[in-house]
C-alpha cells in the first residue's frame, strides 16, 4: 500500500512517513459511529424506563476483566469486535437512567440534555475564548444570569467547574484572596492561621479543599448540628469567638443547603447575620438543594441564600442535567473571580484581537481546557421551560412524602426523621429482631442487615438503594427520589422488594 501511495504522483515522504492524503478512513469511521449510536439508542435510551431490564449485571472484578478483555495491542481489531466491546460495556455498567436507580444524588436520563451531550462531545470544544467557542461562552453567559435571577441576587458572576467539590474549594479559593489579596502573589507563608467553618453534616469536598489549598484540616472549624442535621447558629457564634480568642483569623462559613445524607438545609438567615457581624464571607453549598429553588413551593427550603456571597448549584442531580454540570455562582459583579484565577497568558488572551475581549471568560478559571457543560443544562431548560424543571422538583419531592406515609403503615420499617427533602432515610427491620429488646445485640444485628439486602439486590439487579451508618446510628437506607422516569409503583416495589430479599433474615 506504501509502495502504491509513493508511485502516485506528487508523493511525499518524511522520516519513513507518507504525508500525502489523510490517514484516517472516514467512510469507515461514518458507519462506525453509525452503527455505535445505533446501539446505544437500543440498548440505553429506549430501555431506560424499563422496569424489567436489570440494573445492574453484576459481576466480581476479576470476572469483569476476563469478559471485557482489557489488554490493549500493538494491532487495532477490527470494527465488529469493537461494537460488541460497545454492547458489553453497557451490559456490565450500572443504568443509572433505570427508574429503580436510588443509589446517588443523581438519576434518570433527559433526552435534550442526552443530545446536547452528543453536540459537544462531536465538536469536541474548549470553553476559554470566544474564538474557539463563541455559541457556548454565550450559552454559559446566559445560563449563569438566569441562575443568579432564582438566588434572588440583582447581578453576579459564575463559572461552570468539574463537580460541587471544585466549586466549593473554588469559593474557599476566592473567601481567602477577598479577605488576603496578597496570597496570590505572596503565598502562604505571611499568612495568619485561617479558620473556616463548616457543619458537621457539610459535604467532605470542604475539608479536601482545605488541605490542597494548605489551609490545613485542623482549620476547619466543625460547628454541632441539631437532630435533623441543621446547623446550629449559636454554635457557629461560639466557634468563631473561640477562633479570635485563639489569635485566629476567621475569613468563611460554608452553610449547606441539601445534606448528602440526611437532606438538611441549614438556616441560612440565622448564619448570614452572624457572618455580616464579623465580617465572614458566607458560602452555601447548594449542590443538592439547590434545584429546589425553581420551585415556587419548595424555595422556601433556601429562605436566605441571596444573602450569601457564593453558592454551589449542581444542575446534574434533581435536574438531570447530566454529569457533570455544577455552577459557582458569585454575588459580586466587579470581576473578583477573574482577579483572584487570572494568569494573563498572553498566546490565549490577547488584549488586540478583532472583536470584544470580555467575552473570553476563560481566565476566571483554574483550568485551561474547559467543558461546555452548561449547554446541557441550557437546551435542556429551552425545551422545558422553567415550569417543566418546576414540575420534576415538586413530583420527586412528592414521591418522597408518598414513600415517607406508605413508611409508616409497614411493619418492620422505621424512619430516622421526617425528611424535608428527597432524601428518605430509614432501618428495615427483620420479623427475627422485631421483639428484641433494642440494646446493643440489636443494634449490633441491624447494622448487618442493609449490607447484605445491598448484596442480594445488586446480585439480583432488581434495583440499587444506598445505604450508611451515620452519627452513631447503625447502617440504615437512603433513599433519593429524582428521576421523572420514577413513579408510585416504584416506591411500592422497592418496599416490597427489600421485604423479600430480607424474608430469611
Amino acid at each position: 500500500c506504501k509502495q502504491e501511495m509513493l508511485q502516485k504522483k506528487n508523493a511525499v515522504l518524511v522520516d519513513g512517513v507518507i504525508l500525502n492524503g489523510p490517514i484516517m478512513d472516514s467512510k469507515a469511521g461514518e458507519k462506525f459511529v453509525e452503527e455505535a449510536c445505533k446501539i446505544i439508542i437500543e440498548e440505553v435510551v429506549q430501555k431506560a424506563d424499563d422496569v424489567t431490564e436489570k440494573v445492574c449485571e453484576w459481576q466480581a472484578p476479576e470476572k469483569l476483566k476476563q469478559i471485557l478483555d482489557l489488554e490493549m495491542r500493538d494491532t487495532g481489531e477490527c470494527h465488529q469486535k469493537i461494537l460488541q466491546l460497545c454492547r458489553d460495556v453497557i451490559k456490565y455498567s450500572v443504568k443509572t437512567n433505570h427508574p429503580r436507580f436510588f443509589n446517588q444524588l443523581y438519576a434518570g436520563i433527559d433526552c435534550y440534555s442526552l443530545v446536547a451531550r452528543f453536540i459537544t462531545e462531536a465538536l469536541n470544544p474548549s470553553v476559554y475564548t470566544y474564538e474557539v467557542s463563541p455559541v457556548f461562552l454565550l450559552v454559559e453567559e446566559a445560563v449563569i444570569k438566569k441562575m443568579i435571577e432564582f438566588i434572588g441576587w440583582e447581578e453576579g458572576d459564575g463559572i461552570f467547574n468539574p463537580g460541587g467539590s471544585v466549586s466549593n474549594m473554588y469559593a474557599m479559593n476566592l473567601a481567602r484572596y477577598k479577605f488576603c489579596p496578597e496570597i496570590k502573589e505572596k503565598g502562604l507563608s505571611g499568612l495568619p492561621r485561617l479558620v473556616l467553618f463548616a457543619s458537621e453534616e457539610c459535604h467532605y469536598s470542604m475539608k479536601k479543599a482545605a488541605s490542597f489549598l494548605g489551609i490545613g484540616t485542623e482549620n476547619v472549624y466543625f460547628i454541632k448540628t441539631d437532630e435533623r442535621g441543621k446547623m446550629i447558629p449559636e454554635e457557629l457564634e461560639k466557634q468563631v469567638q473561640r477562633a479570635r480568642k485563639e489569635g485566629s483569623a476567621p475569613f468563611l462559613v460554608c452553610a449547606t443547603a441539601g445534606t448528602t445524607v440526611l437532606g438538611a438545609f441549614d438556616p441560612l438567615d440565622k448564619i448570614a447575620d452572624i457572618c455580616e457581624k464579623h465580617g465572614l464571607w458566607l458560602h452555601v453549598d447548594a449542590s443538592w438543594g439547590g434545584s429546589a429553588l425553581i420551585s415556587r413551593k419548595h424555595r422556601r427550603l433556601l429562605h436566605g441564600i441571596h444573602r450569601a456571597d457564593s453558592v454551589a448549584w449542581n444542575p446534574h442531580k434533581m435536574l438531570l442535567a447530566g454529569i457533570q454540570c455544577c455552577a459557582l455562582l458569585v454575588k459580586d459583579n466587579s470581576g473578583l473571580l477573574k482577579r483572584c484565577y487570572s494568569a494573563e497568558a498572553a498566546y490565549l488572551f490577547q488584549q488586540d484581537k478583532f472583536y470584544d475581549v470580555s467575552y473570553d471568560t476563560g481566565d476566571k478559571s483554574i483550568q485551561c481546557s474547559r467543558r461546555p457543560d452548561a449547554f446541557k443544562f441550557w437546551l435542556m431548560w429551552k425545551a422545558l421551560g422553567t415550569t417543566g424543571l418546576e414540575e420534576r422538583v415538586n413530583r420527586a419531592l412528592a414521591l418522597a412524602r408518598y414513600l415517607v406515609e406508605e413508611i409508616k403503615k409497614r411493619e418492620g420499617f422505621e424512619l430516622l426523621l421526617e425528611p424535608e427533602y428527597a432524601n428518605v432515610c430509614f432501618w428495615y427491620i427483620p420479623p427475627s429482631l422485631r421483639k428484641m429488646e433494642e440494646g446493643p445485640e440489636f443494634w449490633q444485628k441491624l447494622h448487618q442487615v442493609a449490607p447484605i439486602i445491598k448484596e442480594r439486590m445488586m446480585k439480583k439487579g432488581s434495583m440499587m438503594l444506598g445505604y450508611q451508618p451515620h452519627r452513631g446510628k447503625v447502617n440504615f437506607f437512603r433513599q433519593v427520589v429524582i428521576s421523572p422516569q420514577v413513579s408510585r409503583e416504584d416506591m411500592d416495589f422497592l418496599l416490597d422488594e427489600i421485604q423479600l430479599l430480607a424474608k430469611d433474615l
